[in-house]
């Protein structure tokens, strides 16, 4: 699949937003999707196979967390890795359009369970509970205001906030990276701080989310 039909594809599911009209760093993204999507179907791999092999990256994180400070840089590592695989299970459902409703339900079931593993590793990396609890709490009322809305009506909300996934990640990586490394040379309450900073974060995205609803709805 050619880059202009896959992005014509992409738009088709992402209420009509042109890829090839984003700015670089997204178009730039979605472009090593694409490849990293024709790689993968040649490979004989689906998109079931592809979540599948991310969600079994999540599950890994805090796994490696447990081992200690060395394990929170590995957990950081595994959820870039998750991430990545994140991307390109859509970008297989569309190159060998294979993008189907049951698809996107599994998709969304496995990143929750996926994020879910991330707070863990973050709590067992120092954090405290009741932030890990709470910016879990905040991420999935995220989505279920997303999931509500469209099924009130809304026919595609987009990214319209700070609390998107992609924030998410970012927080979680360097969390876990950078928790490990000062630990390993000056203990410091990394993990606590990348949590709350999410937390604040989808505080700010759910009020954005609201409000977008709302406008949207009435």
């Amino acid at each position: 699949m050619t880059w202009d039909a896959y992005a014509v594809a992409w738009a088709s599911l992402h209420g009509g937003f042109d890829p090839r009209t984003a700015s670089p760093l997204i178009r730039g993204w979605i472009r090593i999707a694409w490849r990293a999507g024709v790689l993968l179907a040649r490979l004989g791999l689906g998109p079931m196979a592809v979540t599948a092999g991310g969600l079994l990256l999540c599950l890994l994180v805090p796994v490696a967390a447990l081992a200690g400070p060395a394990g929170w840089i590995g957990a950081g590592i595994l959820v870039a890795a998750a991430a990545f695989a994140d991307s390109f299970d859509g970008a297989v459902a569309v190159v060998t359009g294979r993008a189907t409703r049951l698809g996107f339900v599994v998709d969304s079931v496995a990143d929750r369970i996926g994020e879910a593993a991330w707070l863990l590793a973050l709590w067992l990396a120092g954090a405290p509970a009741g932030l890990v609890v709470a910016a879990g709490g905040l991420s999935w009322l995220h989505e279920y205001v997303r999931a509500r809305a469209t099924a009130g009506g809304m026919a595609d909300i987009g990214m319209v906030t700070v609390g998107e996934r992609p924030t998410r990640i970012a927080v979680a990586i360097p969390g876990l990276l950078i928790a490990g490394v000062s630990s390993l040379v000056l203990p410091l309450p990394i993990a606590a701080v990348a949590v709350a900073a999410g937390l604040a974060l989808q505080l700010v995205g759910l009020v954005q989310l609201f409000l977008t609803v709302r406008r949207e709805l009435r």
